[in-house]
């Protein structure tokens, strides 16, 4: 029967398929190794008949099962912004048959399939690279992501970050599709030598990493330096509480689980993001009431270390060099900046502020591009501040009271590998999660989002005290276990001494080397791919005209 183009679709919607039945937190990631293998088909096809295809059918043809992968992983985004979620599932899906054009591209113009698929690695891991450093970031499906619910498997993600998991993803893929084309009648008239290792080889390239990563697991032990930590979950409604309650009310809500754990042994007291929404100007700071009730606490309690998530300001002096995200008083010719925070309140005198740096596109970035800065008044309200936020040039690490130095990973900042690294790598020595995920609802996003915190763990090996408004609130050991967790949308109150770590792993050190190496190579591939090109163009022009 005639090969119909209909089933290059069906090859591509598989694809889509298997890899949101590999997606946590209830996918099976071994699904993640086969995943992409039906793209293979549909990619070779299109190359072998190149003359019954237009330019772009390798775009067009992988678009729906790049669709599909986003769109029932990712839906959720919509409980948010249905904008916000067109846009993510829309353009995520467009990158990434993007990559895969310019995969068949260089194939193509190189003429040697497994140039093509160094090509294909190379741009994939750059693209994944460019979601984690540009104003539209958004990493979520990053594939490196997709172990976070068996981190089990990736334990030495300690020496590789999540790109070492994309690596061996896509090699996966390749060496089973190489596989499976060993079965077609094409390559049977050419039978190759050690047809049986070579069959094995793709097998072994799977499990000996799940092995290594199980040894490293068992035998992975923690120095004894005890903290204690107590989490707060409010549990503040975001649509119809949070941002209209009296500062009053959210702190004695606070407070009032809080008593239930703190006693002279705790140093730290962690509250969400975004639990404090007074408006409060960083100029004066410590004249507001949410900051004078939490004083209070420390007088009781004045070896204690709060920190917690709020909505801050700062005015600019008159004359003072103003960044990109400053904003203009409507009624005076004055500027201010607006940030998401995390503040440390102890004993000492001094408020310590750190300013989210890692924001969420089409909420609290809009992108910088010239030419752009009219999208600012498009910004997506889910209440409180809206447009462009400020951000910090470090990673904070906050002086405490009579024990170790953390810092505090504020909400999407917790998907960013060798972002959330640097503050290990500035020292902290246990890490603070605070986030509100209240925005999605019970869906898989807050659970996907929980589970990126195991693959933090293990990355630089830092015990994680994760506090969320709505859930899930836990700590987490540095093998990335739950040692303790609360239940989604019930206020709680969780308390733990965890083990504060002063080494660094090599991820910690070295940071997305690997996407650095892959993003080097795709821009050497791509121009020289451009080159081939243009000569090729330039010596038909030439024949043209001599002819």
């Amino acid at each position: 029967m005639k090969f119909r183009k209909f089933y290059l679709i069906i090859g591509s919607l598989l694809s889509g398929i298997l890899l949101t039945f590999a997606w946590p937190e209830r996918g099976f990631p071994f699904l993640l190794f086969l995943g992409l293998v039906p793209m293979f088909f549909v990619e070779d096809y299109i190359f072998g008949h190149r003359d019954k295809f237009i330019k772009f059918s390798v775009l067009f043809y992988t678009y729906p099962g790049f669709f599909i992968w986003n769109l029932l992983t990712t839906w959720w985004i919509a409980n948010s912004t249905l904008v916000g979620a067109i846009l993510a599932i829309a353009l995520n899906s467009l990158f990434m048959s993007i990559v895969f054009q310019l995969f068949h591209w260089s194939k193509k113009k190189l003429g040697f399939r497994y140039i093509g698929y160094a090509a294909l690695i190379s741009f994939w891991v750059a693209f994944e690279y460019l979601h984690l450093n540009w104003d539209l970031n958004w990493p979520w499906l990053n594939l490196g992501n997709g172990f976070s619910s068996w981190y089990k498997w990736v334990q030495w993600y300690e020496y590789t970050g999540t790109f070492g998991g994309t690596l061996w993803i896509l090699i996966a893929n390749i060496l089973l599709y190489e596989l499976l084309l060993k079965f077609t009648i094409r390559h049977q008239k050419h039978p190759q030598p050690h047809y049986l290792a070579a069959s094995l080889f793709p097998f072994l390239w799977i499990l000996i990493p799940i092995l290594i990563s199980y040894v490293i697991y068992f035998n992975y032990r923690e120095e004894k330096h005890p903290v204690t930590f107590v989490i707060v979950q409010p549990n503040i409604d975001p649509y119809s509480e949070q941002y209209s309650l009296p500062p009053e009310v959210v702190i004695s809500r606070i407070m009032a689980l809080a008593n239930q754990k703190v006693d002279s042994s705790v140093n730290f007291l962690v509250a969400p993001e975004s639990a404090i929404q007074e408006s409060m100007w960083e100029n004066d700071l410590s004249t507001f009431t949410s900051i004078h009730l939490l004083r209070d606490i420390i007088q009781t309690h004045p070896n204690l270390n709060i920190l917690i998530g709020g909505s801050t300001f700062y005015q600019f002096r008159s004359g003072a060099s103003l960044p990109r995200w400053a904003r203009k008083f409507t009624d005076t010719g004055g500027h201010y900046a607006a940030y998401n925070a995390a503040i440390m309140i102890n004993s000492e005198d001094s408020l310590q502020l750190y300013h989210k740096s890692k924001l969420t596109p089409g909420v609290e970035i809009l992108p910088s591009f010239k030419g752009f800065n009219w999208l600012e008044k498009y910004a997506i309200d889910l209440g409180g501040t809206v447009g462009s936020l400020g951000m910090d040039s470090i990673r904070k690490v906050y002086t405490t009271v009579g024990t170790i130095k953390v810092s505090a990973a504020i909400c999407y900042e917790s998907i960013f590998g060798e972002f959330f690294a640097k503050f290990v790598r500035n020292g902290a020595q246990a890490m603070i999660i605070i986030t509100n995920d209240g925005w999605w609802g019970n869906t898989a996003g807050h659970k996907q989002h929980f589970d990126f915190a195991h693959l933090r763990a293990i990355e630089t090996r830092r015990c994680i005290a994760r506090s969320a408004n709505t859930g899930i609130s836990a700590f987490l050991n540095q093998r990335g276990d739950v040692i303790q967790k609360t239940e989604y949308w019930k206020p709680a109150v969780i308390k733990e001494v965890l083990n504060a770590n002063s080494k660094h792993t090599f991820y910690v050190d070295h940071g997305d080397y690997l996407a650095r190496f892959f993003s080097w190579l795709a821009l050497i591939i791509f121009l020289t791919v451009s080159f081939i090109s243009i000569s090729i163009r330039f010596k038909k022009n030439s024949l043209h005209k001599k002819t």
